[in-house]
């Protein structure tokens, strides 16, 4: 994916078992909105791949389920991840592939917050600004460089 690696040698964690969500019965409404749950979103970003390596963000631990926070009340996402390394290059692609994910996932209603854990990487409030920052996202969304690289991420891998 990308040449002169930042972490050439990172720690691989095993993957959560996936647990099935329960079917709706046949008694509810079709049309009834079901809420959102932190286990639904984690569901959407957990096999995201990491911009450097064929790892999934939670196979390196960037993410986890218990950094995912969620308030359907408030139709508010927010969704903490930690960089392997302090001086992560690519804190903001990860970022990026995560907020592009839950764009693509979630209703257009839901507030989505992603930051980086505190402390956890060497420019954290600059990538903090950079990924909540609507023109800042959408700038970053029109380079075709960059659209590539989310896509990259974000798509389907079959292992």
């Amino acid at each position: 994916m990308v040449s002169g690696l930042i972490n050439a040698n990172p720690i691989i964690y095993e993957k959560k078992e996936r647990r099935t969500r329960a079917a709706p019965t046949a008694l509810q409404d079709e049309y009834a909105v079901e809420p959102i749950d932190q286990q639904e979103i984690f569901d959407h970003i957990r096999d995201i791949k990491d911009p450097e390596h064929p790892y999934s963000l939670e196979e390196l631990k960037v993410i986890t389920e218990e950094a995912v926070e969620v308030d359907d009340q408030r139709n508010y996402v927010r969704i903490t991840f930690t960089p392997t390394v302090e001086h992560c290059s690519m804190a903001t692609i990860i970022g990026l592939c995560l907020r592009v994910k839950l764009m693509r996932s979630l209703p257009s209603r839901y507030k989505v917050d992603i930051r980086v854990a505190p402390g956890s990487h060497a420019t954290e409030a600059a990538v903090n600004k950079q990924l909540n920052d609507k023109e800042r996202v959408a700038a970053a969304l029109e380079n075709p460089n960059l659209l590539d690289m989310v896509d990259e991420c974000l798509a389907p891998s079959y292992y």
